[in-house]
């Protein structure tokens, strides 16, 4: 791998307009002084370090592109939230992971897996370069916000789909998530009922029948994920969010400090 590091990084006017042009939601988030944004992505450039996997050679462009992404869920809480790791490795593609699975009679069974992103906790973020570009041709999909809304929920320790906050206000968060994932959970389940037996579920002819989901069918995984899912959606498609899941969607806002639609 090569590694990255800026120790005084200024990402340039054309650069900037780049970013902006290319990923028009960062200018659409309601909320965001962007030359505060653009001074916090030069913070975050100077404290991380970025390795390219693969051959891939890591530019001014795909580290920039990344942080002011990464910035994004942490304009109002501040940096701080991502100062329990530095390394962010990119690969040009998805990537292999081995996973284990264990069965109903205990046999564990090894498995290989492509990923698109990975928060490790503690460690560093692994993303898909290829999928980081992908959020200009799908509303709604953000591989860097996702990946770095994990890092939010694992701060302490905990993949629940809940970051760290006081003890009352947790318990109003995960009553709201809880109440959005089941109701998330019954809205793919019906989703998947309408698909023909002749048609796989996961293969891309069952796209047209799941495209009327609020969330990508993902979130459906586990809270962890619905958080995640939802937090990428929110900065990015976030009328989807907010009609399907009010209650949650005014979590999400008061925590990441964007107002409320009107």
């Amino acid at each position: 791998m090569r590694w990255f590091s800026r120790r005084q990084p200024q990402i340039g006017d054309s650069l900037w307009q780049v970013l902006l042009t290319e990923h028009t939601f960062i200018s659409a988030t309601p909320g965001i002084d962007l030359q505060a944004l653009r001074a916090m992505t030069n913070e975050f450039l100077a404290a991380k370090q970025f390795a390219g996997a693969q051959g891939l050679q890591i530019s001014d462009e795909i580290g920039a592109a990344i942080a002011v992404q990464a910035c994004l869920p942490v304009f109002r809480l501040g940096l701080k939230w991502y100062d329990d790791f530095e390394q962010i490795i990119v690969y040009p593609d998805q990537f292999r992971v081995q996973t284990e699975l264990h069965d109903d009679i205990g046999l564990v069974h090894e498995q290989d897996d492509f990923l698109a992103g990975q928060s490790i906790s503690g460690g560093p973020i692994v993303l898909s370069w290829a999928d980081v570009q992908a959020d200009r041709l799908e509303p709604g999909y953000n591989v860097v916000v996702h990946e770095f809304v994990h890092k939010l929920d694992l701060r302490d320790g905990q993949a629940d789909g809940c970051p760290p906050m006081p003890a009352r206000a947790r318990q109003r968060w995960l009553a709201h998530l809880d109440e959005a994932f089941e109701q998330f959970e019954q809205q793919c389940e019906r989703a998947i009922a309408a698909i023909p037996d002749e048609i796989d579920p996961e293969s891309a002819a069952a796209l047209p029948y799941l495209a009327g989901l609020p969330l990508d069918p993902y979130a459906a995984t586990d809270p962890a994920e619905f958080f995640a899912v939802a937090g990428e959606t929110l900065f990015t498609h976030p009328n989807n969010l907010a009609k399907a899941f009010p209650n949650f969607d005014r979590e999400l806002r008061a925590f990441f400090g964007l107002p409320p639609i009107t």
